[in-house]
Formats: C-alpha cells, structure tokens, sequence
C-alpha cells in the first residue's frame, strides 16, 4: 500500500470514528453543532478553545461531554477575583518525615491534566491568567526552577461571559493570540429550546460514552498536520492574513478604515490547522476556502480590534472579516 493510499484510509477510518464522537456530543449538546464542530476542530489541531456565551448555554457541559468522549482526564477551574497562580499551578509544601528530616514535596495544581477547563476566565486577576501562559504555550509549567510536563494531549477551553464585565478583567492580547479560536455560544433556536427541554426535564438525562483513547487523539493531530494542502489554499489563508492588517501593503479598504491592529503569523498556523481539522470532519481528504472560510471568523475575531471611529459607528469585526473574505476568495477563484 503506497503511502498516500494509507493516508486515505487512515482519514477515512478517522472521519468515522469523529461521526461517532460528534453524535454522541450532540446526543447531550442539543442543537449546536456548529459549536460542536469548532470545539472539536480545536482539539483536532492540538489548540485552545475560547468559549464565549452568556451563563445557562451549556458551555459546561459541552466541556464535560467532550471529555468523556475524547477520552481526556479533565479538571474544572472556577475562575474568581481572589484566585491566586498557585491555585492552578500547585506548590510546594514542607513536609516532615517518620526521621525527622524534613523536605519539599510539590502538590499538583488542577493544571496538571489533559483537557482543563478555566471556568470565566476573565474573573481573576492579570496575574493569576498569567499562570496559564506558559501552560498554553509550552505544555509545562516551571515551578521553583524545576520544568514540570502536563498531560499529553494537553488543552485549555476557557469559557467567558460577553455580557457581565463588571469586576472583570479583559484578556491581554499576548493570552487571547494563544486561544486558537473563539467559538462564540449563542441562543438555541425555539425548535433546539424544545428538544433541549423534553431532554432535560424528565426522569432521565442522556449519557456520553467514550468513542476516543487520549492515544487516539494525539494520532488524529498527527494526521491533521500531515494531510495535503493545495496551492490555492495556502494562498488564500496568506492573503486572508495578510489583507486583514492595517499596515500592510495587501491590506483591505475596510481593514485600513477600521482596524487598529491585525492579526500574527499565529493565525495563519490556525487557519491552516483548523482548515484541515475542517476537512477531516466532514470525511473529506484534504481542506478547500470553504473550510478556510468557514474557520475565518473564530480564528481571526479575537485577533484584531476595531479603532474607535468604528466602535462609535457600530460596526463589527465578523462584518469586517466577512468583507475581507469576499474580495480575497474572489481573487482565487478567478485566478
């Protein structure tokens, strides 16, 4: 079996597997599966998920279900203006043996797991988010100068409140660049609210089960960052990037009129990770601009910022994107 034929069957026996998690997210998650999708895209791509959404969505119990699912060790932190690094790193204690002597043992903090979940994430203190950085970035943490590993896989799915920001603190630029998307939870549709209700209500609740080993996971990402990207796509995430920057020369009309900064190479790295994840999800061999485009918006909204002009005139960045994707995919289509 030539290489490219084993890749084949390796998505296609992959692609069925992922219908059987999404079902059964879906089973408990009622009604939302575009958010399904997203969440399990960032997990396909080895990323972080921001889950934004008003209380009482089910953000929660996506993030539980999908634990089950996938097969993940799970924490739950609840973030809060008096909750300190060493809530979630852990520390180290003096402990006093049967002889006397006495040593350091260093307690694990809930950050050590595979799939942790930082519970309104925007109410704690800069200096407790900052715990997380690292964690994000690098898959450890360093505590007392010693390089301590987390959980392989390992991922963080924040969740945040758009509407209640008193006593908030908003997350610096240099955090939200490490969330690989935004996947923004919002009302069910009054069909989806009365499915949600005749679940819920009665005398039982439908369970997840486990479809995914954490084994199984880390193979998936594998296989989403060796799958074949075309030409045309590379090109279509470079110039969906690159026009989507004030203060570059390839910079759309509406991005120079509203945009104050744009997003980094890391949402380039995303576009092309998530497209891909895209592609697997729907059984499909290798990503078009349709999965780019449809990854646009969670990969790049909390990239960028309006200026105040276009705050003041109501105008929103999904518009601005949007705009940018009409004029860049038209250019590759004619191409």
């Amino acid at each position: 079996m030539s290489e490219a034929d084993q890749m084949m069957h390796e998505i296609e026996a992959l692609g069925e597997k992922l219908a059987q998690a999404k079902a059964s997210i879906n089973h408990r998650f009622i009604g939302q599966e575009r958010v399904v999708e997203l969440v399990l895209a960032t997990l396909l791509s080895g990323g972080h998920g921001l889950l934004v959404g008003l209380p009482g969505m089910g953000k929660t119990l996506l993030v539980d279900t999908l634990a089950t699912v996938m097969g993940l060790g799970s924490n739950r932190v609840q973030f809060t203006p008096d909750l300190m690094p060493g809530d979630i790193l852990g520390s180290e204690v003096l402990d006093t043996g049967a002889d006397g002597r006495r040593a350091f043992r260093f307690i694990e903090g809930p950050v050590f797991c595979q799939l942790l979940m930082a519970d309104e994430i925007n109410r704690a203190s800069p200096r407790t988010q900052s715990a997380l950085l690292q964690a994000m970035a690098e898959k450890e943490v360093t505590i007392a100068g010693e390089h301590r590993p987390l959980g392989r896989p390992f991922h963080v799915l924040a969740t945040q409140n758009p509407i209640e920001q008193e006593g908030t603190y908003p997350l610096p630029e240099a955090q939200l660049d490490r969330f690989l998307m935004q996947i923004d939870v919002e009302y069910p549709t009054r069909a989806t609210e009365r499915d949600i209700l005749m679940a819920t209500t009665g005398a039982q609740e439908a369970q997840a089960h486990a479809v995914f080993t954490s084994d199984e996971l880390i193979a998936a990402q594998s296989l989403v960052r060796r799958m074949p990207v075309g030409a045309a796509v590379v090109d279509g995430v470079l110039d969906l990037v690159r026009a989507c920057r004030p203060t570059e020369a390839e910079a759309h009309d509406a991005v120079r009129a509203s945009v104050a900064w744009g997003p980094g190479p890391r949402a380039a790295q995303a576009l092309m990770l998530t497209a891909r994840a895209r592609a697997l999800l729907r059984g499909e061999f290798a990503p078009t601009l349709d999965d780019v485009a449809a990854m646009a918006r969670p990969v790049l909204s909390h990239r960028m910022a309006l200026n105040f002009a276009a705050r003041a005139k109501g105008e929103t960045l999904h518009g601005v994107i949007d705009a940018v994707m009409m004029s860049s995919f038209q250019r590759e289509a004619a191409e």
